[in-house]
């Protein structure tokens, strides 16, 4: 049985794609099952063809379904098999990108382990170049950021594991703006900056010299270091808009307590 949907016209299709994704991982429409046409689903589900359209398009982009000319769409026979996928919303808060850098920490510490072990002088050359990028990029005034991305994906790089690299470059797309927002808080600090550049240099390091345990540890610290340094970068930063509403509260409460006060100056000279 099909419900009615209620909400907002905007997120009608990914609702109706949500719920057919649902029932082809229950197996209610199983590998090669055909689904209802156009006209029953937006019968069913209370919406316009547009949006059953809109919803079987993303189902199709993810592989879920595939469309045969003249006869319908179909559940691939990969269509139980969900992407990896994180919703933004679900990711943006703090507490989130605290987790997400938490699973970097963990994968970071491996891929720095097999490119030390792995690592060809061409790559080498690549880690060292990178980490040279992210130096003059800090010198120039930059925050580093792009720099950063791309020294840890030559490391991905070296370990010859194509996983690996597009697994880090699926977190980093949530993580970029956090880390935005703390190097442009560590860009007025030297002491940080001078420590993310010397985390780096260590894990280039241990790399070069080959040393698995080393490049292991440098991650795991580096990534421990970034976690500590975003949490903080992102209190720094929180509090400006609401110090404005705070300073205005307080110059209220203040202006209160003068005048209270003077009234009780005026009282007690009476």
């Amino acid at each position: 049985m099909f419900k009615k949907l209620a909400a907002n016209r905007a997120s009608l299709s990914d609702t109706v794609a949500q719920e057919l994704l649902q029932k082809i991982e229950s197996g209610e429409y199983g590998p090669g099952a055909k689904l209802p046409t156009e006209p029953v689903l937006s019968e069913e589900y209370g919406v316009s063809r547009t949006v059953v359209r809109e919803a079987i398009s993303r189902l199709k982009n993810e592989g879920a379904v595939e469309p045969r000319q003249g006869s319908g769409v179909y559940v691939s026979e990969q269509g139980h098999l969900r992407p990896l996928r994180i919703q933004f919303d679900e990711a943006s808060s703090a507490d989130a990108v605290l987790q997400i850098v938490e699973l970097r920490r963990a994968i970071d510490a491996e891929v720095a382990a097999l490119a030390a072990t792995r690592r060809t002088p061409r790559q080498l050359k690549a880690i060292e170049s990178a980490l040279r990028g992210i130096e003059a990029d800090v010198v120039a005034g930059g925050d580093g950021v792009k720099a950063d991305v791309l020294f840890h994906r030559s490391i991905a790089d070296a370990t010859g594991n194509p996983f690996l690299l597009q697994t880090l470059a699926f977190l980093n797309q949530y993580l970029e703006a956090a880390t935005k927002v703390t190097r442009t808080n560590e860009a007025r600090r030297g002491d940080f900056m001078r420590q993310v550049y010397e985390e780096h240099a260590a894990i280039a390091a241990a790399i070069a010299a080959g040393d698995a345990l080393s490049a292991r540890n440098a991650a795991q610290t580096h990534m421990f270091n970034a976690a500590r340094r975003m949490s903080r970068g992102v209190a720094e930063s929180a509090p400006k808009v609401v110090a404005v509403k705070k300073t205005t509260a307080k110059s209220t409460r203040a202006s209160k307590l003068k005048k209270a006060v003077d009234a009780a100056s005026s009282c007690a000279g009476d």
